[in-house]
């Protein structure tokens, strides 16, 4: 055979295999092979991913994130929220991708979290962020450097919330090692923008000298009422703002309620005295046998030294939540301080939940004094080896519970979140407030009406499962009945009177529970002058939910 029969005959081959390739191509074409719908060949998957790492530069690679050491909780704030205007329509709030946005695309968003970046660099990833993947969905982000990091940050982050039933590890002891407390006016010098928007909260003002601030006292004391006895000078302390004012007279070194209340909602003037409390039957019904200090100052103050009385600082302070902080401010590592957003979920809701609970320490009484908040407990140690949630049996309505469980009075926000499904699924208090201050209410890190779309959304898996938030509310957008909070936190926990504060089970009571269990449900709260039966009417005509859930 010559040399041109040989290329004649290769070229023949060439050109055959050339035809049987296109043939292929052809039928896969026609049979469906461009839409996006259709999972890239496992062959395909693994190719293009070399290339992608082909493609990162060394440099870039090798790149460390500057935000790391810093590791401020205002960075992963502003990396959800930039995660949550790009990035979630795709890749979906827990990073799995399992949006309908992201089921349509070839190939599929890239899953992302703690574990699939394991293997990543902090500069591999912001190279993806910032220049993209070419012929992928994923775009090249045209951000600051300062906000690729924040998205880095968070996305090592995801999953916000953990799979039902998974596995998580526990906790260690983080014992402190010295309860050595310096005050906030030491974390001031380093973190000045945090700490002047918390001393603008009422966390930092949940109890007032009205000698150092004589506007602390809201009602106009010149003005005679029957109900109060006493004078301004008989005030050492005023504790409260919002809803209710109460007045702390200091006898022999402690402090005790005076027997007046000002309703702050009403504008007038309510006795106190505390007669259904669990610990109300163990002190001698008088204000003056019941002090502060066993039933209120642990929490109202940071480091309570019951056997002095004395505290580190008045208010909810830095190290209320942050733990002692005298080792940080004499070497600011990170290691030196608890950062609750490093926490799990439990010990960084606990860190809330030490004082937002009605329960009672595992040992009670202590040196002859019943104790209504949690002595001994230090941020850093384990908050179930100090306290204990108030029991509740279901079915009876209680001080604190209706049947079912939900809290009947303010200041359980703790007991209600711990029942909820945000609670098994991860959530954790910092998920949707801010301490350090916040221009929403509630010191909420968004808008109410914003806040719940972070992880809730028609695209979401989280639900709501309609194709319009509209859909799902049954009320026009903008209103009232339309926000998540209207039906799923309703104002039913008793704070004074008539004034309620939000539930935080985040589960929807139907009017049918209402009228077999007497608990109040969102309907009938937002519609005061309609019954129950009205509303179990309205919503038996929501055909697209469940008759068995709503005629529960």
């Amino acid at each position: 055979m010559t040399g041109r029969q040989a290329l004649s005959r290769v070229g023949l081959v060439l050109l055959g295999l050339a035809l049987v390739g296109g043939a292929a191509g052809y039928l896969y074409v026609v049979h469906g092979g461009m839409s996006a719908r259709q999972e890239p060949w496992s062959v395909e998957a693994w190719l293009a991913g070399r290339l992608v790492n082909l493609g990162i530069p060394a440099a870039d690679r090798a790149r460390t994130n500057p935000l790391v050491a810093e590791s401020a909780s205002d960075d992963v704030a502003a990396g959800r929220d930039l995660y949550q205007a790009r990035c979630q329509s795709c890749h979906g709030p827990d990073g799995t991708g399992r949006t309908a946005a992201g089921a349509a695309m070839f190939p599929r968003p890239a899953a992302l979290g703690h574990d699939a970046l394991a293997n990543r660099t902090d500069g591999e990833i912001f190279h993806l962020i910032r220049d993209g993947i070419r012929n992928t969905g994923m775009p090249g982000w045209s951000l600051p450097d300062r906000e690729t990091w924040q998205l880095v940050i968070y996305v090592r982050r995801l999953p916000l919330v953990v799979e039902v039933g998974a596995p998580t590890a526990a906790m260690p002891p983080l014992e402190p090692k010295a309860l050595n407390y310096v005050g906030s006016t030491a974390c001031k010098p380093c973190h000045a923008e945090i700490y002047d928007r918390w001393k603008m909260t009422r966390m930092a003002n949940v109890v007032r000298d009205p000698r150092e601030h004589p506007d602390a006292i809201i009602p106009d004391m010149t003005k005679p009422d029957p109900l109060v006895t006493f004078a301004v000078a008989d005030i050492a302390l005023v504790y409260g703002s919002r809803w209710k004012q109460r007045y702390f007279k200091r006898v022999d070194g402690d402090y005790y309620v005076l027997p007046a209340q000002w309703d702050v909602t009403h504008k007038t003037w309510k006795p106190y005295f505390v007669k259904d409390d669990w610990w109300a039957p163990l002190y001698p019904p008088d204000n003056f046998a019941r002090p502060t200090s066993a039933v209120c100052d642990g929490c109202h103050s940071v480091n309570f030294d019951i056997a002095t009385r004395s505290v580190t600082e008045w208010n909810v302070g830095c190290e209320k939540c942050h733990g002692p902080g005298a080792d940080h401010a004499k070497a600011p590592t990170t290691a030196a301080i608890v950062n609750p957003a490093r926490l799990d979920y439990v010990a960084a809701a606990d860190i809330c939940i030490q004082c937002h609970s009605q329960g009672r320490p595992l040992t009670n009484p202590i040196d002859g004094k019943y104790y209504d908040w949690p002595v001994g407990f230090h941020v850093g140690m384990r908050l179930q080896d100090k306290w204990k949630l108030e029991d509740h049996k279901l079915g009876g309505t209680t001080f604190t519970h209706f049947p079912d469980g939900t809290a009947h009075k303010n200041r359980m926000q703790g007991n209600d979140f711990v029942q909820s499904l945000m609670y098994t699924r991860g959530v954790s208090c910092l998920t949707c407030h801010d301490a350090h201050g916040s221009p929403y209410d509630g010191l909420l890190r968004k808008p109410a009406d914003t806040l719940c779309l972070d992880c809730h959304g028609p695209t979401s898996p989280n639900g709501p499962h309609a194709a319009m938030l509209e859909e799902h509310s049954h009320h026009k957008a903008g209103t009232a009945g339309d926000q998540c909070i209207g039906c799923h936190m309703p104002k039913i926990a008793q704070t004074l009177g008539d004034v309620n504060v939000r539930s935080h089970t985040f589960r929807f009571v139907t009017p049918a529970e209402s009228d077999a269990m007497k608990i109040p449900n969102a309907c009938t709260v937002g519609h005061a002058d309609k019954p129950t039966a009205w509303a179990s009417d309205v919503l038996a005509s929501w055909k697209e939910r469940s008759p068995w859930r709503m005629a529960e």
